[in-house]
């Protein structure tokens, strides 16, 4: 048996093995590296991942099988392309009456002229019927306008509770005067 062994590991034999043996070693640390790089590209616990990757072959089998399906990098460029969508998706809405596509700045619907938005009456920007004031010219917007006028200026019973107590006595003066001219003519 033994010679039949030596007859079988001739040094090209020892020297095929020692080549087959260092391509294995190198093909063993090169996937230990390639788990370790993949792993840190794709936002993962690297270290750990190359504790594990140190079995051989089930390491990165297991890796294979469980490392995220996306490079962090990739998961980035999507978040920030869904993010691209949705604010370009928010320039447009629908109609609350019949549902028709319209566009953030309409006033109205053009399908069933649904009032959207209103009009700043200084400088004629649409506005968002939430805002109390307009954010181009900054006048306040109609129901709040009121409420400053008001604050600005006596409440409207007030006027008209101290206006006739004034204006009575100069009335009554009048209504008398025709009356003693009536009667001295």
């Amino acid at each position: 048996m033994s010679e039949l062994l030596s007859q079988l590991w001739t040094p090209q034999m020892q020297a095929a093995s020692v080549v087959i043996i260092a391509l294995l070693v190198i093909l063993y640390v090169l996937s230990i590296v390639w788990v370790v790089r993949d792993a840190y590209r794709r936002g993962t616990v690297w270290f750990i991942w190359a504790i594990v990757a140190l079995i051989p072959l089930v390491g990165v089998i297991a890796y294979l099988l469980m490392r995220p399906p996306l490079l962090q990098i990739d998961k980035d460029e999507q978040e920030l392309e869904v993010a691209l969508k949705q604010r370009q998706l928010m320039k447009y809405g629908e109609c609350a009456t019949c549902g028709y596509p319209v566009e953030s700045d309409y006033v109205i619907c053009p399908n069933c002229h649904q009032r959207l938005k209103n009009l700043c009456s200084t400088c004629g920007h649409a506005l968002d019927p939430s805002w109390t004031v307009c954010p181009y010219c900054a006048t306040p917007v109609n129901g709040q306008r009121r409420r400053a006028v008001q604050g600005a200026r006596p409440n409207a019973n007030q006027r008209l509770t101290t206006a006739p107590r004034q204006a009575a006595p100069a009335q009554q003066q009048r209504a008398l005067r025709p009356q003693e001219d009536n009667g001295a003519r």
